[in-house]
């Protein structure tokens, strides 16, 4: 009986690897990263100027401190506006949702620069009003005006973040909880407010770490932080050099932020882990 030959398929060598275009750019960038950091490395070594390094480093590192006061005391105070913020935008009020909706919608749709202008240069349009209800002592000093704007300005993305993170929870732990006859505050706090801490964690993060790049806008407002006295020293010795000492110590806060962040997760997630014995 005549049988039919079967055609024989040449299939590619499956660990065979081709030279791709993304393959191509993945490797070009990583050798355009590893030449722009020896060309940095050169600088350091062949132009380092003791005298300069000993005059400014100081008052860099002192910049450091505000920088670091600047998105502590920012963060924090924007994590307590943000939390009632948050219960707003899920309220089933519309004047207190539409409220809340305006407010993130305002401080997350306009730049941060703008809104630093305005709190800092508005607040002095205003300034026999503000005298009258005893404010002007908090918003005539710069670092103030910095610290108010930074902290309105965060409060809106981590609203959107807790409540991104709230609404991520199966609804299921909520009717769980219901029909152990829990209350809505108790299933919030022991059942809802736990997973959304963990979903939260990451973006939380990202936002921090956007707070310190950010936080340079405090320099255009006479706020001697790490980038304001970054200036003043590239104005009086026109050494390019400070400026790429502040992005080593902007990277250096990064870096130092994220390994923390990272263990944190670890610790916070460490229950979810498989066990790989």
């Amino acid at each position: 009986m005549a049988t039919l030959d079967t055609p024989t398929v040449v299939r590619p060598d499956v660990r065979a690897r081709p030279w791709t275009v993304a393959r191509i750019a993945g490797w070009a960038w990583m050798a355009v990263w590893i030449a722009s950091a020896t060309g940095i490395c050169w600088m350091f070594v062949t132009d380092f100027d003791g005298d300069f390094f000993a005059r400014y480093a100081p008052r860099m590192l002192g910049g450091l401190v505000v920088t670091l006061q600047l998105v502590v005391l920012s963060v924090i105070l924007g994590m307590f506006l943000a939390l009632p913020v948050t219960f707003a935008r899920g309220s089933p009020n519309r004047l207190i949702g539409g409220l809340a909706f305006a407010y993130v919608y305002f401080f997350r749709g306009t730049p941060l620069l703008a809104q630093t202008f305005l709190v800092y240069y508005g607040a002095g349009q205003f300034r026999e009003q503000l005298e009258m209800v005893g404010l002007w002592w908090f918003f005539r000093e710069a670092f103030n005006c910095a610290i108010f704007t930074f902290a309105l300005n965060t409060a809106a993305y981590q609203a959107e973040i807790f409540r991104g993170a709230i609404d991520a929870v199966p609804r299921g732990q909520t009717e769980g909880g219901h029909a152990l006859g829990l209350s809505r505050m108790t299933i919030f706090r022991y059942i809802v407010a736990p997973q959304a801490m963990i979903i939260a964690l990451r973006p939380f993060g990202n936002e921090i770490i956007l707070m310190i790049k950010g936080s340079a806008i405090a320099s255009v407002i006479t706020v001697f932080d790490l980038m304001g006295e970054t200036r003043l020293a590239f104005s009086r010795s026109f050494d390019f050099q400070v400026y790429l000492w502040a992005a080593l110590l902007y990277l250096l806060m990064v870096e130092i932020l994220r390994r923390v962040w990272d263990r944190i997760e670890i610790r916070l997630t460490r229950h979810l882990k498989r066990d790989q014995d």
